[in-house]
């Protein structure tokens, strides 16, 4: 492990993930927020990185060592966000862009069929003792073309809430959709009955205040449509800020300390700065770390 860099707010650590969880004490991350490499997508242009394993069942046992690691560091109350997105065995159609890496090889008989990664990686932390919460869509308000014929476009990727206890710190206000001025919901019902809101009245259909008028807001649930993040450095997969606010505005406590052990350019970290939290990262390219580095110096100036 190398300390690549570190203030009051900030720690970078420099190495394999797997590596440097097993050097990281106990409880000591209140929230982690990361997106791995996806399997057989891209290649970053340094030995050892993830994502390249032969198989997805290779690819799953690595993600599944490391976070049985960060199982250790996360504290009993906190929380796992997991951004992982799915990939086609061997198809050429989808390896055409910049920074694509070799295809990942499929099983017999799977060439061009998706390989259900995200679907076997969360079944073996369930497998582990995770407790799967939510899968949310992220569901993209624009996405990359694909030059494909013979089947849809993908314009969403899931996102896992996994805790390991069945109590935890979650603040859903602090995420919640602010409800619109007059929202009402009109339901049909017999004259003088109980209505879905347990309301009665005389008429066969009257307006009755809405669910989603909560004094804070509306609960935002597991769709989630935000554009994907864009950025002129070299990282071609960058997690939206957006999405890393939700995550850490709901899942890590105030003051405390967000985890992404594949930290790339850190967007994670510079929100978590913004939200006034710290933040570790975790990243085995020297590269991403100078950027990462300019960023949350340029957050924290």
């Amino acid at each position: 492990m190398t300390l690549y860099h570190q203030d009051e707010r900030v720690t970078l650590l420099l190495g394999d993930a797997l590596d440097i969880l097993r050097s990281l004490p106990d409880a000591s991350a209140d929230c982690i927020v990361t997106s791995p490499p996806y399997y057989g997508l891209r290649t970053y242009g340094v030995a050892g990185q993830y994502g390249q394993e032969d198989t997805p069942a290779e690819y799953v046992a690595a993600l599944r060592a490391v976070f049985r690691e960060a199982r250790r560091v996360l504290a009993s109350d906190g929380t796992l966000w997991l951004n992982l997105a799915d990939s086609y065995g061997s198809a050429i159609e989808s390896r055409s862009r910049i920074g694509i890496g070799n295809p990942a090889r499929s099983e017999p008989g799977r060439r061009k069929s998706l390989q259900l990664i995200p679907e076997r990686v969360c079944l073996a932390l369930y497998d582990d003792g995770w407790i799967l919460r939510n899968k949310i869509v992220w569901s993209k308000t624009s996405c990359m073309p694909e030059r494909v014929s013979d089947r849809l476009r993908s314009k969403h990727e899931p996102v896992y809430l996994f805790t390991s206890r069945e109590r935890y710190w979650f603040d859903l206000d602090a995420i919640r959709e602010k409800a619109k001025a007059g929202a009402t919901w009109t339901g049909r019902k017999a004259a003088g009955a109980p209505s879905r809101h347990g309301l009665k009245g005389p008429g066969a259909q009257e307006a009755v205040p809405s669910l989603a008028t909560h004094p804070n807001g509306a609960n935002p649930g597991d769709v989630w449509t935000l554009s994907p993040a864009r950025s002129g450095s070299a990282h071609f997969a960058i997690m939206p800020p957006e999405l890393a606010s939700r995550c850490i505005k709901a899942g890590c406590k105030p003051g405390g300390t967000v985890l992404d052990p594949f930290s790339g350019t850190a967007t994670t970290g510079a929100v978590a700065l913004e939200l006034g939290r710290k933040y570790v990262g975790i990243d085995i390219s020297p590269a991403y770390h100078d950027l990462a580095k300019k960023q949350l110096l340029e957050v924290a100036a």
